[in-house]
């Protein structure tokens, strides 16, 4: 398909530069296969049926953020993926001023090699030290907010903890599973009071969420591959879910991706673990997931072409003009939205 058929028009005052508080009173529009209700996320108990499974990624954000030099030179570098316990791959801002065997220093001593440039522009570094690379992070990294945000106000402490969830205790992401920040102890008691009950998964974000799509057609977009799993006792159980009746509910693009990536065909999720680089399009049949809870994407993007696979383009283009519309607040920090297609597509 096109990548423009995907593109609308978004004023700059629906981007949300901070979260709602508490993060429970974000809004939620509730999509039912052709049918938008307004909501909020406190309503998600009353939106669910008992037996259904919310699924969270329990990844947790690192400072991967870093600002260097090479000689004169400023080099920033967003770390996106681990290679091993000492060497990342990352996005480099002023790439052309780092060469194949050059040390970027990022101070508080924490320095690191540009071993390798890949074919897409990104490069491997080697970080100096004994120590571990997390360590080096705290000291030299700051939080890699998404650039709509970034690029309009500093990134402040309050950022280190508005953009890590509830659930984060696997360290490795660059980017947050954001419609996970919405949740709060208190909205999770109410909805296991409801027989909501809920698993995790972990996939590491990597910085490649942040890129624009540049192909004209989505068949030349290349996604760049995050590492995920699911172990064996929680493939069980979200298999136990569907054999009950029970829906399966991804919360965040991240969470769905794995799952399907996990999925055989028939929908029976099977443990993972390794990288993912699935892209999902309309014409993609779902094989794991029954609904999805997810914040709102940036036009062009592969998030909002994943959210249109699921409930078909013109749903979400209506969805998403009566969002603006009516003030909903957009990307990592606005609200949310559930999404409920008229009925699951899954692969025979």
């Amino acid at each position: 398909m096109r990548v423009d058929a995907f593109d609308f028009d978004l004023p700059n005052e629906r981007i949300a530069l901070r979260p709602a508080r508490p993060r429970d009173a974000a809004r939620m529009l509730v999509v039912d296969g052709n049918r938008m209700t307004d909501a909020g996320v406190r309503d998600l108990p009353a939106c669910l049926r008992a037996g259904d499974c919310l699924v969270f990624n329990d990844t947790r954000v690192i400072p991967a953020q870093l600002e260097g030099r090479r000689g004169e030179a400023r080099i920033g570098a967003t770390l996106h993926k681990r290679i091993d316990l000492r060497r990342w791959q990352a996005f480099i801002r002023n790439a052309k001023r780092l060469r194949v065997g050059e040390t970027v220093d990022f101070g508080e001593g924490v320095a690191a090699l540009a071993e390798e440039r890949l074919s897409d522009g990104s490069f491997i570094l080697a970080f100096g030290g004994d120590e571990p690379v997390e360590i080096l992070l705290e000291r030299a990294g700051t939080v890699p907010l998404p650039p709509y945000i970034a690029g309009k106000r500093d990134i402040d402490d309050a950022d280190r903890d508005d953009y890590q969830t509830m659930f984060a205790r696997e360290d490795g992401a660059v980017a947050a599973p954001t419609a996970a920040l919405h949740f709060t102890p208190a909205l999770l008691d109410a909805l296991a009071a409801a027989g909501i009950t809920s698993e995790t998964l972990t996939l590491h974000v990597g910085a490649g969420t942040f890129l624009p799509v540049k192909a004209e057609d989505t068949e030349d977009h290349q996604m760049h591959a995050e590492w995920g799993r699911i172990d064996a006792e929680t493939a069980d159980r979200l298999n136990a879910v569907r054999a009950r009746g029970g829906r399966v509910i991804a919360v965040g693009t991240t969470s769905l991706r794995l799952l399907e990536s996990a999925a055989q065909a028939g929908g029976v999720i099977r443990p993972f673990a390794g990288d993912t680089s699935i892209f999902i399009t309309p014409g993609y049949r779902f094989r794991a997931i029954d609904g999805l809870m997810t914040n709102f994407h940036l036009p062009r993007s592969t998030l909002f072409m994943l959210v249109s696979a699921l409930m078909g383009l013109e749903v979400m283009q209506a969805a998403y003009s009566h969002a603006i519309e009516t003030g909903y607040r957009f990307y990592s920090y606005g609200d949310a939205s559930l999404l409920l297609p008229a009925q699951s597509e899954r692969s025979a």
